[in-house]
């Protein structure tokens, strides 16, 4: 039986399946989500150990070694890759994708626990994991600055404000804030003094702990009524804490200040962010799965004017990073390829057929066997993405073979 001879004995019906392919791609061209890489879950897994002030070396052989070791033997591990710093490991465990990453959790906190039998006694706390998706990569990071308002001041600002509310982002897995922490007082001890007064660590941490109570005051009955006593005896700038009393020695008090410097500074002063040469907050976005990385990018940037006028005058939000314009430049190239190539078809069939009627059937038959593809996409649950482009420019080379094939030999023969 010949296909193509039902199509031509009714021509009214080829023209509305025509039709209805060509409007079914439009439609899910329009729906179809949009990121830079597939929506694929490699079973990924980083397990960090940290001991302050370890050199790389003793990371790699006294705490990486033995970690490898228990890890090694998982089963379905594909790659394992380990990092060691100043004070820090990163082990990055990558199973097979038939691999489920509960499981492999499950196997890694297991391993994990084995190993801690060889892992040096000064390692204070547990070596932790965490899954990980490379596909899950930050599709937009801000940087906060300001040139008068202080990391810690700028950070508090990030977290009360954009992390809230980008988080309520159709489309925004999760919001991260680096280049700094929350503020905090630093006291910084000073051995010498504290020996020359015969006060101990302890002594100091007790009196800490003492300035930061927040504990019921109680109340009193006058008159037939009860009031409530409300006071917060807590703590809060370097000042409140420089003339706290941490012992007596000879009669006279002994203030915090006469053994320690107390400053005004943030929780992790290891952490650092720079944009443009200026000290500032990063606030990273990353997308949740299925989502649209280009609209995602939309909405966030539709509510910044918002979110800028409710920060403070003297803070500044920048765009550091856009993956959009990546996507949007690869989705462009992609058209005008297409575009080029159906031009060329028609153009081809034109030039060395001479005949109209010719040249309307790849003019027809191409635009309409590309825009029936996305309809297929998106119903497998496909998303335009740097892979699905790139395969769908090396089809158009197939489609536009065969439709200057098909209608050379259909003119000759």
């Amino acid at each position: 039986m010949n296909i193509s001879a039902v199509f031509i004995r009714r021509p009214v019906a080829t023209t509305l399946l025509t039709i209805g392919i060509a409007l079914s791609g439009i439609l899910a061209f329009f729906k179809l989500p949009v990121a830079p890489l597939p929506n694929i879950s490699f079973p990924t897994i980083q397990v960090q150990a940290s001991q302050p002030g370890a050199s790389p070396e003793t990371m790699a052989t006294s705490v990486a070694a033995p970690l490898e070791r228990h890890l090694g033997i998982i089963s379905d591990v594909t790659e394992m890759t380990s990092q060691s710093g100043i004070g820090t490991t990163r082990i990055t465990l990558q199973f097979g994708l038939d691999r489920n990453i509960d499981g492999a959790a499950r196997d890694v906190e297991a391993a994990i626990q084995a190993a801690r039998a060889d892992l040096p006694t000064s390692l204070r706390s547990n070596p932790t994991y965490q899954k990980f998706n490379p596909a899950d990569a930050p599709i937009m990071i801000l940087a906060l600055t300001s040139d008068t308002l202080t990391r810690g001041q700028l950070y508090d600002s990030a977290d009360t404000l954009l992390q809230q509310q980008f988080s309520q982002i159709n489309g925004v897995g999760s919001v991260e804030l680096g280049g700094s922490a929350l503020p905090a007082v630093r006291v910084e001890l000073q051995p010498g003094k504290l020996a020359s007064y015969g006060i101990g660590l302890e002594d100091v941490r007790a009196a800490l702990a003492a300035a930061n109570a927040n504990s019921p005051k109680g109340y009193f009955n006058s008159g037939g009524q009860r009031l409530q006593i409300y006071t917060n005896d807590q703590a809060t700038v370097a000042a409140q804490y420089r003339n706290l009393v941490i012992a007596y020695r000879h009669g006279a008090a002994v203030r915090l200040s006469d053994v320690a410097a107390v400053v005004n500074s943030t929780e992790n002063t290891q952490n650092a962010g720079f944009f443009n040469g200026k000290p500032a907050v990063l606030v990273i976005l990353h997308p949740s799965p299925s989502a649209n990385v280009i609209q995602t990018v939309d909405q966030i940037k539709a509510i910044l004017p918002r979110l800028r006028a409710a920060l403070p005058p003297a803070a500044k939000v920048s765009i550091a990073l856009d993956r959009s314009q990546s996507i949007r430049a690869a989705l462009g190239d992609t058209e005008r390829t297409l575009f080029i190539a159906i031009l060329l078809v028609v153009g081809v069939v034109f030039v060395f057929l001479r005949s109209p009627r010719a040249t309307l059937i790849p003019g027809i038959a191409v635009p309409v066997s590309i825009l029936g593809t996305f309809g297929p996409m998106y119903l497998l649950g496909f998303s335009l993405d740097n892979l699905s482009l790139m395969a769908l420019t090396i089809a158009t080379g197939f489609v536009v073979d065969d439709a200057v094939v098909v209608v050379e030999n259909t003119m000759r023969h």
